[in-house]
């Protein structure tokens, strides 16, 4: 269908008058300054903000995280320097016992037994040793017979010997009286003088007899006392032999020296073994000591009777330091430490415990927590805020836990105790959250 219009016919088009308003020139230009402010301000703020930032880290130079470094404060108090170091626990007193003969060992009691003293572990059946204990037992009274009669036969001589002598005695009085009664003759004229000499020859004869019995019965008598004592001696030597052998018969008999337990069977049961063959091990529970070993920059330090503390399934026990090695092996030093008291139930042989030795301790001291900044030496981090600062200090006596600081810092600082070795020398650190 065909419209035609009409060039004269008038066409009216819609528009958007009707939606438009009137704006006031002037508030839209106050609007766009104060936007400009805002954001003027804005920026002036982040760049002082930027500035001071970085600032801060071209000043401190290293950045690392906080996360990555401990801090601890510097205290004032006691210190106490000490050592620590891993234990063994050995046994002081741990006998073995042997077989005093050739012979057969009967065991009485297994490895790991409760025993107590004189009580009996084994017994060795040796008929040798007691055959021979049998046979100088026999020598031995075979001789104290001989003994015997020795005895009375020097006494039998000595009566002898005083026999003689108590007759020459008797023979000089007679000739000193038959002598009298020729002087006596003599004056009166009834006896010649010959018959005077044979008595006063007489008499002399006597004297020279009794001076010879009574001589020959003190050597008689000395060589007689020589002869009971050769007996004797003989007797008391092979009462020494006898003993020996009692004692080693009784050794057969094998008994426990101190309170303990049984620690192994060196042998098995009905074993031949030999003299001196070691039998059994008895440990005295009561003589447990712990050895420990340590570097040998701490051995002139270390002293007999130094306290320590014992750590043992958790629990410290006090004990002290027994012994010290004079040697060094291995660029350390060994040492023995012996429990204060009695050593605590359930401890066995070769268990591993923690020992800490007490060197020195001091009162009033500043002091740190160890760290591994001490391998810096004389130079260490102080902290103020995020940043971290050099500084020269000089390190004393460190214990297992503390650092004592002799000067650079005050009670109150704050410093980094990890390690630094990463830090190298920047003098300032900043650190970040």
């Amino acid at each position: 269908m065909n419209v035609t219009m009409d060039s004269n016919t008038e066409t009216k088009v819609r528009d958007t008058s009707a939606q438009d308003e009137i704006v006031d020139p002037g508030s839209s230009a106050r609007r766009r300054r104060r936007l400009l402010l805002l954001l003027g301000g804005g920026a002036v703020a982040l760049l002082l903000v930027f500035g001071w930032v970085a600032r801060s880290w071209m000043a401190a130079k290293v950045v690392i995280p906080r996360a990555r470094v401990r801090v601890a404060t510097v205290t004032r108090g006691a210190f106490v320097r000490d050592v620590a170091a891993d234990g063994l626990v050995v046994v002081a007193n741990s006998p073995t016992l042997f077989s005093s003969a050739i012979g057969t060992v009967t065991f009485d009691v297994v490895a790991g037994a409760p025993v107590t003293p004189k009580q009996v572990l084994a017994t060795v059946d040796s008929p040798a040793l007691n055959n021979e204990l049998a046979r100088e037992r026999a020598t031995l009274e075979g001789l104290k017979e001989a003994l015997e009669r020795q005895s009375i036969e020097t006494h039998r001589q000595i009566l002898e010997s005083k026999q003689t002598v108590d007759l020459a005695t008797t023979q000089v009085r007679a000739t000193q009286r038959e002598l009298e009664r020729m002087k006596s003759g003599i004056d009166q004229g009834v006896v010649a003088q010959r018959d005077l000499d044979k008595a006063q020859d007489a008499r002399d004869d006597a004297r020279l007899t009794y001076d010879h019995a009574v001589s020959n019965a003190r050597l008689q008598q000395d060589s007689l006392n020589v002869d009971l004592k050769n007996k004797r001696t003989d007797v008391d030597r092979q009462g020494l032999v006898v003993a020996d052998l009692e004692r080693r018969v009784n050794a057969l008999t094998v008994r426990s020296p101190v309170k303990g337990m049984v620690g192994s069977l060196l042998v098995g049961q009905k074993a031949a073994v030999t003299e001196n063959e070691g039998l059994l091990t008895v440990v005295d529970l009561s003589a447990l000591e712990v050895e420990f070993s340590i570097s040998e920059s701490y051995a002139s330090d270390l002293a007999i009777g130094m306290a320590a503390d014992i750590n043992y399934a958790g629990k410290n026990y006090r004990g002290a330091v027994t012994a010290i090695s004079p040697e060094v092996q291995q660029n350390e030093v060994k040492g023995r430490v012996r429990f204060a008291n009695q050593a605590p139930p359930g401890v066995r042989q070769n268990q591993r415990v923690s020992v800490r030795i007490v060197l020195d301790q001091r009162n009033n001291v500043l002091k740190v927590e160890r760290g591994g900044f001490v391998d810096a030496g004389s130079t260490v981090y102080r902290v103020h805020g995020d940043i971290a600062t050099r500084q020269p200090v000089t390190l004393g006596p460190m214990s297992v836990g503390e650092v004592q600081i002799l000067s650079g810092l005050n009670a109150g600082d704050q410093i980094i105790v990890s390690s630094v070795s990463d830090l190298g020398d920047a003098p300032e650190v900043h650190l970040v959250d």
